[in-house]
């Protein structure tokens, strides 16, 4: 076999292949071996039809064209290694000619990847967020671990901001009841915002037995979107009593002895978050930066897949889940059809160009992963889709998943390489050392999240 390799951009080739017809002859068999198992001929037993009939009643066209097709994907691959390129998707395969008994010639373009060449990254410099917890991050912690401890008691007085009423619900579209519409005996802590708008202005005031009528747009259900007359009738009220913010209340909420105990431990959960939060800003600059220093050309088929993939995502599974369209979606979000084409194509340019630059990294540095830090990300990826490990790395196993996987954790270190040798600094003018074990768990989810679908998290 002869094979020769044309470059048409950057980011396609066209691969020339002439294939001597002896070449075929393994093909040609298991092509005449597959329709003698398909067709009947009379005189002849299943399966021991000659050649030479099968030529004559169905034609020697059909049997090339079905040897042809099972040889074409192994001469193809063939000349893939042999030109040594990276191809992406599916070729677009031509047979230019084809001579019973003397040749096969084809031709195959087909995306590949691009020659990335990596700029010294070492003088990368990026600013992120400082550490710092206030009084008033720590009062506030406290007052939500308050707030999750009150207790509530029937008052017979008028509702007011902060009460927990129960109430009943009848919802009206144009003078009829929606079948959908209707609830009963619902707990609302008045002011929390979590129903309807206009509820808080209709329910306060009200003594258990009292009812008001508000217009407001309904957030779901049958007539989602659309503005509905509201009965409510408050059946009871409640007054919210929270614990006394002392060290028997710490003794009730948590391990520790003492308020002051249960604040410092407050104080430090609060400084691991933000530390965490602050590497993670730290490696999405970072990213930024590498993805500024290299020109990365994108093919153009790729790209075009990529966009269509993310509109099915975001479309067909996370806005079903939330009961919206993607009309309702762009109207909710003030965005137009355009804006919202332009923002897509833009994150799925930075998702190919993230994935070709850190894996010519990975290459270049020699990166390998190990069964550990692959076991590891696994259990990562399997508590974020809420399935057990097991369940998740068969899922994974089953759908051909793995060398995916390995893909993430060897970015995800390609990343953490480059973060380790930028200067990271706070607002402060402090630098921040991010040179420790979680380096590379906090990087791969950055890689994952610049790779995969952004409008979920948009959603």
């Amino acid at each position: 076999m002869k094979s020769a390799v044309e470059t048409l951009n950057p980011t396609r080739v066209r691969l020339t292949v002439e294939v001597p017809f002896e070449e075929l002859k393994d093909s040609l068999d298991a092509a005449y071996k597959k329709i003698n198992q398909q067709v009947t001929v009379k005189g002849f037993r299943k399966g021991k039809i000659p050649a030479r009939v099968i030529d004559q009643r169905f034609g020697r066209g059909a049997v090339l064209e079905e040897a042809v097709n099972d040889a074409l994907p192994k001469f193809y691959t063939e000349a893939v290694n042999e030109a040594e390129i990276n191809p992406l998707g599916q070729p677009e395969v031509d047979i230019t000619e084809l001579k019973d008994g003397e040749t096969l010639n084809f031709t195959a373009e087909v995306d590949v990847r691009p020659a990335i060449e990596i700029p010294d990254y070492s003088g990368i410099e990026v600013e992120v967020d400082p550490i710092e917890v206030s009084d008033e991050d720590i009062e506030k912690s406290v007052e939500q671990l308050r707030s999750r401890f009150a207790s509530t008691s029937p008052v017979e007085r008028a509702a007011a901001e902060g009460d927990v009423v129960t109430i009943d619900l009848e919802a009206k579209v144009d003078g009829e009841v929606l079948a959908d519409g209707v609830a009963d005996g619902v707990q609302y802590t008045i002011g929390s915002g979590e129903l309807l708008d206009g509820i808080d202005e209709a329910v306060t005031g009200l003594e258990a037995g009292g009812e008001a009528t508000f217009t407001s747009e309904l957030k779901g259900g049958s007539a989602e979107g659309k503005e509905a007359e509201v009965t409510v009738k408050v059946t009871q009220v409640a007054s919210r009593e929270l614990p006394e913010l002392d060290d028997e209340f710490a003794q009730m909420a948590s391990e520790f002895d003492t308020l002051d105990e249960l604040k410092a431990d407050s104080r430090k959960r609060l400084e691991n978050m933000k530390q965490y939060d602050q590497a993670t800003q730290a490696q999405e600059r970072v990213l930024d930066k590498l993805l500024e220093l290299v020109e990365v050309p994108i093919p153009e088929k790729l790209l075009e897949d990529e966009v269509n993939t993310r509109k099915h995502n975001l479309e067909h599974h996370q806005l079903g889940q939330m009961g919206l369209d993607l009309a309702k979606y762009l109207e909710i979000q003030g965005k137009t059809e355009e804006e919202f084409d332009a923002e897509t194509k833009d994150q799925a340019v930075k998702g190919i160009k993230t994935q070709f630059v850190l894996d010519e990294l990975v290459n270049r540095e020699k990166l390998n992963v190990s069964q550990e830090e692959l076991t590891e990300h696994l259990m990562r990826r399997a508590a974020s889709s809420g399935m057990s490990p097991d369940q998740f790395a068969q899922a994974v196993v089953e759908g051909g998943q793995v060398p995916m996987l390995v893909g993430e954790v060897a970015r995800g270190k390609a990343l953490a390489t480059v973060v380790e040798a930028a200067t990271v600094k706070d607002t402060n003018g402090e630098v921040i050392d991010l040179s420790d074990d979680e380096d590379e768990a906090e990087a791969e989810e950055t890689t994952e999240a610049a790779a995969d679908a952004d409008e979920k998290t948009e959603a």
